[in-house]
């Protein structure tokens, strides 16, 4: 019984740490690189920052790199901490959370199409300035887009695990409900990015709808993660 506890408070542990460093890169590399550096319909303005900043740009995509890794394996962990509540439930959750991070993973080429266009001489020469950077900006819009498809699929997911947590009768309900509102949420703002020609006019309403629910579930959950591994830790000394 004791080596079965000392087990999962490693992949409890493994799950806590897994979201601390998602939250960390993700949090860096969309919000303090792609945001403070993406000038939206200004191609050139766009450009230049990366251009001027191509460190930090390179950072921000090793940080997604890792965000991805990461979220692997998050999702074994995950997998096998709710797999004795239900299996088949369990499993579905991951393969929905895989499918998002294989999306993500596809999104990034983007990225590095970026670097190639604005870091290659042969690039540089090849095209006319404003025809590069816009060639740039439409490889960022198509990051974000792709992306937005993973969404729809981490959505499925989070309702999945909203459920599981539930059922789990180990983890307060109301992260399994927060974290299923945030699932709704995600799914309502990948669809409307697509079907909306004026998204924009609700940006600020759909961002609210998802990340609040989201970063607070997702941020309780982690809490709890971590608090309930030390206490486990407790118990085995």
């Amino acid at each position: 019984m004791g080596t079965k506890l000392a087990s999962l408070n490693k992949i409890i542990a493994l799950a806590a740490f897994g979201y601390l460093v998602i939250f960390v890169t993700g949090i860096f590399a969309n919000f303090f690189v792609l945001e403070r550096m993406v000038v939206p319909n200004d191609a050139t303005s766009t450009f230049n920052n990366i251009l001027e900043n191509t460190l930090r740009f390179r950072t921000g995509i090793l940080s997604f790199v890792i965000m991805v890794v990461f979220d692997v394996v998050l999702t074994w962990a995950l997998f096998l901490i709710f797999e004795p509540v239900n299996r088949n439930l369990s499993l579905l959750s991951a393969i929905f959370r895989l499918v998002n991070t294989a999306i993500f993973g596809v999104a990034l080429f983007t990225l590095f199409n970026v670097l190639h266009l604005t870091s290659g001489a042969e690039y540089l020469n090849a095209f006319e300035p404003l025809q590069l950077h816009l060639r740039v900006l439409f490889a960022i819009e198509n990051f974000n887009y792709i992306w937005l498809i993973g969404l729809l699929f981490f959505g499925i997911h989070l309702s999945v695990l909203g459920y599981l947590i539930l059922k789990s009768e180990f983890v307060p309900n109301f992260i399994g409900i927060l974290l299923m509102i945030a699932s709704v949420g995600y799914v309502i703002d990948s669809v409307a990015h697509f079907m909306l020609a004026n998204y924009d006019d609700f940006k600020v309403i759909f961002s609210m709808i998802v990340l609040i629910p989201g970063i607070v579930g997702e941020l309780s959950f982690t809490l709890w993660l971590l608090i309930r591994s030390l206490k486990t830790k407790t118990q085995l000394s």
